[in-house]
């Protein structure tokens, strides 16, 4: 997915440095529709330019809160809104067509539990209070390959150490990819978090099958499609 973002420091646990998007905000020309939806449904769920991101702030009521960081498409926060109606989905994407895609979802399918922020979500992620949130997910993300680029990966030590802040005990961090140089990286990133995680995995096959409650995404697909193995991750915090 397009989390394009990183912490622009060479202090990597510091999650108030400046962070930069790379990339295209936008691709192809938007349809009159597409631009409707932009225009009134977007600011409708938009969350807020400041203040706490809690439940009550975000949806009027207590209830579970999930994270995600890049949405792309927007298909998987849309299958687990509609899994979990009682949940409340806080999504995350700085590309202008992913976000549209999103909105097409939530107005199918009529989903009133997803709260959107077109942009860093690092900037959203650090208004949540601490120990609030249910679910964080990290799905697909650039990999941003080369060895030049590796502060620009949002798994990293930096935004590692913010989502197990923002994850209440019990959470669950789900991170996939089907990229082998990020995968390896992320393996290591998370080695240095075990003090705050658990890796929920007890064979190989933990991590080489999607589990249950898990939805596909496109991304996830089309690495299939290409011949790609496809990782997953959960940890838990501790």
């Amino acid at each position: 997915m397009s989390d394009t973002i990183h912490k622009d420091t060479d202090k990597p646990h510091d999650p108030s440095t400046i962070r930069q998007l790379y990339g295209r905000r936008q691709g192809h020309k938007l349809r009159p529709q597409q631009v409707r939806l932009v225009e009134e449904l977007l600011p409708q769920i938009s969350i807020a330019e400041s203040g706490p991101l809690t439940a009550e702030n975000l949806f009027g009521t207590q209830r579970p809160l999930h994270f995600e960081i890049g949405f792309g498409a927007g298909e998987h926060m849309a299958d687990r809104a509609d899994m979990l109606p009682d949940h409340g989905f806080i999504g995350c994407e700085p590309f202008l067509n992913g976000m549209v895609s999103a909105l097409q979802h939530i107005r199918d399918r009529n989903l009133p539990n997803i709260r959107l922020h077109m942009g860093h979500a690092l900037d959203a992620l650090e208004r949540v209070p601490d120990d609030s949130l249910s679910f964080v997910y990290l799905l697909h993300p650039d990999p941003w390959p080369k060895a030049r680029h590796v502060k620009r990966r949002i798994m990293n030590d930096g935004p590692v150490d913010l989502i197990a802040a923002k994850l209440k005990s019990g959470g669950e961090f789900r991170f996939g990819t089907d990229h082998p140089v990020y995968v390896r990286h992320a393996m290591m990133v998370m080695q240095r978090h075990f003090d705050q995680f658990h890796w929920l995995c007890d064979s190989a096959i933990d991590f080489q099958k999607r589990p249950g409650g898990w939805p596909e995404t496109r991304y996830e697909n089309k690495a299939r499609r290409k011949g790609h193995e496809v990782w997953y991750f959960r940890y838990r915090k501790k």
